[in-house]
């Protein structure tokens, strides 16, 4: 469905009839004034042939450093079906370093995922763990996908502006995603909601994002993960770059 044209909202300010351009615009001008977050975070995935859904609660943190970008993502409990459980799981990705750590299974995974001296912007499209089109100027993000507002649905995340980037043909993104649908918060003009389409059309994923607080003044202690020790029976494997 074609996007719904409107005039330009004075101050970016979204609203239901916004247009595919005021809603990229919005995004790029926060990414360009978005030091940080925390905010609440769950994580569902769906496997369409069988409708079995599997959902993780916990938080995430996000920083723009002056080198570097950090993000730390801790899960706290896993709802397969009807049943809940404690089932911690942490990642934290800072300085080209990935920690992947499984408390259930006393195993910690640290990658290096950069070349040394390498930079990453947790933001951008194809970079972050999340694919947000947040401080990118809009001709970058359609030079990559079909962009498109879709109607409000009952289901959606209440007020919020919902697009959907579908990749363009020879590009990185068409090979990975079907699509990515993005629910924003007109308010704080911050996606509420991520949701991931495999190009297999069989896996979908969605991230919900609540109670984001942005610019708080994190300090390193929010990065720092508990110190495991193989003594204690952890199992800790560090994997260095490799080309």
């Amino acid at each position: 469905m074609a996007a719904k044209q409107s005039a330009p909202q004075a101050g970016g300010t979204l609203n239901p009839n916004s247009s595919v351009d005021d809603v990229l615009d919005a995004l790029d001008a926060r990414g360009r004034n978005l030091r940080e977050f925390v905010a609440d975070v769950s994580l569902t995935e769906s496997d369409e042939a069988t409708g079995f859904d599997s959902v993780r609660t916990g938080h995430v943190w996000y920083q723009k450093l002056k080198d570097d970008d950090r993000i730390r993502v801790t899960f706290d409990q896993k709802l397969e079906g009807r049943f809940a459980k404690d089932d911690k799981v942490e990642y934290l990705l800072s300085r080209g370093w990935l920690w992947d750590r499984n408390y259930a299974r006393s195993v910690e995974v640290k990658r290096q995922v950069l070349k040394p001296g390498e930079k990453v912007n947790l933001l951008k499209l194809g970079e972050g763990p999340f694919p947000l089109p947040i401080g990118q100027a809009k001709e970058d993000v359609k030079q990559m996908f079909e962009v498109e507002i879709v109607p409000a649905a009952s289901d959606d995340p209440a007020g919020t502006v919902h697009g959907r980037l579908t990749p363009k043909t020879k590009t990185q993104f068409e090979r990975k995603f079907k699509s990515i649908d993005v629910w924003v918060d007109p308010k704080a003009q911050m996606p509420r909601r991520i949701q991931t389409l495999d190009r297999s059309a069989s896996t979908v994923q969605t991230t919900d994002l609540e109670n984001v607080k942005s610019n708080t003044g994190l300090k390193d202690d929010d990065f720092k993960l508990d110190e495991v020790k193989a003594k204690d029976g952890w199992k800790l494997r560090d994997e260095p770059y490799e080309e």
